[in-house]
């Protein structure tokens, strides 16, 4: 049984975290750390959690407590480094879901993220926990950086055919598309109800700050060729939908990919492949990703699917926490008849 710190509790990221971990076998308690909302009731935040999780004070993130076991960091891009350099000096876990530790490079931070980045030295002690893939090895790593939520559903889709068509793709494009809610609770003009129904927008272009992510993943994975990325607002609070076109030298068919992803991902327990591409409705409120491949001579297509706020972040997170500690990877997650607040 462990005990659990919850750094950034108050946000939506923070609220699923406060679920999953209400329900997780093995925590036996956690704590939400916060700024603005520091004093508030747990409940008075989240009214509908009634029932679902008991009430709590949460408390401020200046004056952190160091007994917890594991923390869970979900606060926006250079807040971690405030917290993961002593948190791991005094050896705890640390799940990171924001965007601080996920690159290899500092001098790439600086360039994506406009931020001198203070504990450089970390990023070659963490893992990147994209967790449903069998090669990321969490032996003796107490810094986990959890994968963007673009990233997570655009590496699913693609690493099984990078791994074994590699040296025969010769460029790669991802356009992908988000609900609201990926943007978090600032409030913004473009994302107000009135501006967004009926309504689908490109934004950052060529500057998303998950693009080196995904390519970083993509190389240290044996692919050098083109690769683009492009993103979209969708009309809906929650989800990822991703569309990969893999253009390769040699034709491939279809069958031929379906073998490999189902080899890739037969001892995954949130990745389902489907036969035909998938409902952005079927795996909202879920951990799942679900995956859907194609061919046509020499052009491969792959349609990835998964909650933003659950796949994307806080269900990996606690899934990286149970593969961290060497446990059942779906508990506190995948349970029968387990009810999930709402996103508001």
């Amino acid at each position: 049984m462990i005990s659990i710190g919850i750094i950034g509790g108050s946000g939506y990221t923070g609220k699923k975290l406060v679920q999953f971990c209400s329900q997780h076998p093995f925590v036996k308690e956690f704590k939400i750390y916060g700024f603005t909302t520091a004093g508030q009731n747990l409940l008075k935040l989240f009214p509908d959690l009634k029932n679902l999780t008991e009430d709590s004070i949460i408390e401020s993130a200046d004056n952190l407590s160091f007994e917890h076991d594991a923390y869970f960091i979900a606060l926006p891009h250079g807040e971690a480094l405030k917290f993961a350099p002593i948190l791991f000096q005094k050896g705890k876990k640390i799940i990171d879901l924001g965007g601080d530790y996920r690159l290899n490079s500092a001098d790439e931070y600086l360039k994506w993220y406009n931020k001198e980045h203070t504990s450089s030295w970390l990023l070659k002690e963490k893992v990147y926990g994209l967790a449903d893939y069998c090669e990321t090895d969490y032996n003796d790593k107490n810094l986990i950086a959890n994968p963007g939520c673009y990233p997570t559903a655009a590496l699913l889709g693609l690493l099984p055919m990078v791994k074994k068509f590699g040296s025969s793709i010769t460029s790669i494009g991802v356009s992908a598309y988000s609900g609201t809610s990926g943007a978090g609770k600032t409030p913004k003009i473009e994302l107000m109800m009135s501006e967004m129904d009926g309504n689908v927008s490109a934004y950052n272009l060529n500057k998303h700050r998950h693009q080196p992510e995904i390519e970083q993943a993509l190389n240290e994975n044996g692919f050098n060729s083109q690769f683009s990325f492009a993103t979209h607002l969708l009309p809906v609070a929650v989800g990822i939908y991703s569309t990969s076109f893999i253009h390769l030298k040699n034709k491939i068919n279809s069958q031929e990919i379906i073998d490999c992803y189902k080899n890739f991902y037969k001892d995954s327990l949130f990745v389902r492949l489907r036969e035909t591409p998938p409902n952005l409705s079927w795996v909202v409120n879920s951990n799942f990703c679900d995956i859907h491949v194609s061919a046509n001579e020499h052009t491969a297509i792959v349609v990835s699917a998964i909650d933003n706020l659950i796949k994307g972040a806080s269900g990996q997170a606690v899934q990286n926490l149970n593969k961290a500690y060497g446990w059942d990877e779906g508990l506190g997650i995948f349970q029968q008849g387990v009810k999930y607040a709402a996103v508001y």
